[in-house]
């Protein structure tokens, strides 16, 4: 038999919760537990399944129960905290980059020299096994750092 194609059907996350997709996609879960507890809280089983990892979950999940989570008061209030803490912290990056290129507040990064940054490993979160020890962790720390600074 001939395999003309593969075809893939992932869960439509409910407008109510879209920004999970985004959270997913921005490493700042992976040193927020309340960020993680938010995709955990949909189900369980399934976040230990594939390692806590949210980019993974968000593929599998059912979608009755993202649809249940947009209806549900208490999820929603999470999700809400969640959600503007994380625009908080990426509001408070850029404002943090605006201080250290002498406080001006519409500064963009220049990438006229940009700076790189090479690892063999980077130790990121548990679900993304791409280090081995300790380099692979101060790697890692390094990523947070620079995060944290815009």
């Amino acid at each position: 038999m001939n395999v003309l194609g593969k075809l893939s059907v992932l869960p439509r996350i409910p407008a109510a919760i879209a920004g999970l997709h985004a959270l997913a996609q921005n490493l700042w879960w992976s040193w927020t537990p309340p960020a993680q507890a938010l995709f955990a809280q949909l189900d369980a089983p399934l976040w230990e399944q594939v390692s806590n990892n949210p980019v993974a979950f968000l593929t599998r999940v059912d979608q009755g129960l993202l649809d249940a989570a947009a209806a549900n008061p208490v999820y929603l209030a999470a999700y809400t905290q969640v959600q503007s803490d994380f625009q908080a912290y990426l509001a408070s990056g850029e404002a943090r980059y605006a201080e250290l290129v002498g406080g001006a507040t519409d500064v963009q990064p220049s990438y006229a020299r940009p700076v790189a940054y090479f690892s063999a490993e980077f130790g990121l979160h548990e679900s993304l096994p791409i280090y081995s020890g300790g380099l692979g962790i101060l790697a890692g720390d390094h990523c947070k750092a620079a995060s944290d600074l815009g």
